[in-house]
């Protein structure tokens, strides 16, 4: 192998990862970067506001202890990931926490939930859990990938 062959190789492995970006979902620092919900895909902008072709709806704005809203996200076209947040519609503040479904990641922390795996999706139904105390009406935000430069931020939910 000749002296440049490490840094190839090193040069290969960083390639690879920037293109594959996060194939597992994104990390749980997207709910506190300077733009929240957002993927930080080196200086790629979401697509312009209102074209969206996906579809944040949710089975009910009411909460209360104890009860269960379904978020489903779909649109016209497949997407490979997403990243969604809970938040009360009064405080904005994140509330509750979602349930591990098949193919999410889980972010409690900041009640989150994001893909886990780079796949193409047509739907995803997502389990939100309301917190233990209090009741309002919630909603949902974030962000749905096309691909790793096509993507959609600051949705909200239907």
């Amino acid at each position: 192998m000749s002296r440049n062959g490490p840094i190839l190789i090193i040069a290969l492995i960083v390639a690879i990862n920037t293109v594959n970006g996060f194939p597992d979902g994104a990390p749980v620092d997207a709910c506190v970067k300077e733009r929240p919900n957002q993927p930080y895909h080196a200086q790629i902008k979401p697509q312009p506001a209102g074209t969206s072709p996906y579809q944040i709806v949710q089975s009910s704005r009411q909460y209360a202890p104890g009860t269960q809203v379904t978020v489903t996200l779909r649109g016209g076209s497949y997407f490979k990931g997403f990243f969604i947040q809970a938040r009360d519609s009064k405080t904005h503040n994140w509330i509750g926490t979602f349930a591990h479904t098949p193919n999410t990641k889980v972010h409690d922390e900041c009640s989150a939930v994001t893909h886990a795996d780079p796949k193409e999706k047509e739907e995803a139904a997502l389990i939100w859990n309301a917190p233990t105390t209090g009741q309002g009406q919630v909603y949902f935000t974030g962000s749905m990938l096309k691909e790793y430069d096509i993507f959609w931020a600051d949705l909200v939910s239907q």
